[in-house]
This record gives structure tokens, sequence and C-alpha cells, in this order.
């Protein structure tokens, strides 16, 4: 498998509007997008070839609100880039690593994602992203 970079690492955040004071005011980091789907919304922050991307939850009890609600907010994951996540997975599979996604699914900027089960990297939820040719 090659890892490439970390392209992100996540923050679940209770309201993304909120928290960009910080990044934006605080920081200087100029907001890089946004994107939205009907589960959560996300404000993404690039920094150097890396990027913070926060997470907030849509619906008042949806699992990224009650990760809030609960104190478990914060540093979520991190997110390495892959060249070929079939390959990765392959890989991970035939070393006994297990997934919380077998099969990759689409992603922010549609990237195709996967999870590596926590149980197996000492609690630290990691990502596995192939971003679509021409995106960086």
């Amino acid at each position: 498998m090659k890892i490439k970079r970390i392209e992100h690492v996540g923050v679940v955040v209770k309201d993304t509007e909120a928290s960009r004071r910080l990044w934006e005011d605080c920081f200087g980091i100029p907001l890089g997008g946004v994107e939205e789907n009907g589960i959560r919304k996300l404000a993404l922050y690039y920094i150097g070839e890396s990027m913070v991307e926060l997470i907030a939850g849509k619906e008042p009890d949806g699992k990224h609100q009650r990760m809030v609600a609960e104190g478990k907010g914060g540093l979520n994951h991190i997110c390495f880039e892959v060249e070929d996540i079939d390959e990765a997975l392959a890989e991970l599979k035939s070393k006994g690593i297990p997934l919380l996604d077998p099969v990759p699914r689409i992603g922010h900027a549609g990237a195709k994602i996967a999870f590596i089960d926590p149980k197996a990297t000492e609690n630290c939820l990691i990502e596995l992203a192939e971003l679509p040719a021409g995106h960086h």
C-alpha cells in the first residue's frame, strides 16, 4: 500500500459556522470550501498539502450531534491518501486487519473512501481515501 500524505484530519464540532470563527479569525486560515449532504456539513481548511475537516451533524439526533452531546466531539479521525484504495484494502484484508468499510464508498470531493476498524489501530479511527483524478 502506498500512502501519499495525510489528506485530512477530521474534527467533530457542534456547528461549523461557529467553529469557523476560531479557524479563520484566530488562526487566520482561509476557508477552503464547504460540503454537505443529508446528515452532515463540512468546513474544509487547507494547510500545506493537508486539510482540517470540521464535521457537524445536521440532524439533532444524528451520530455527530450525539458525539458532541456525549463529550466525544473534537479530534475524530486521520485520513491517509492512498494511490489505489482497492489495492490498499486487499492488502489490509490479507494481513487480517478488520475494516469498517470492506468496500470503498464515496466521501468528500468524490473520493473513494474506507475506514479501518479502530480495534486494529489502538482505537485510532483511520480513513483511507483515493482522490479522483486531477483533484488535490
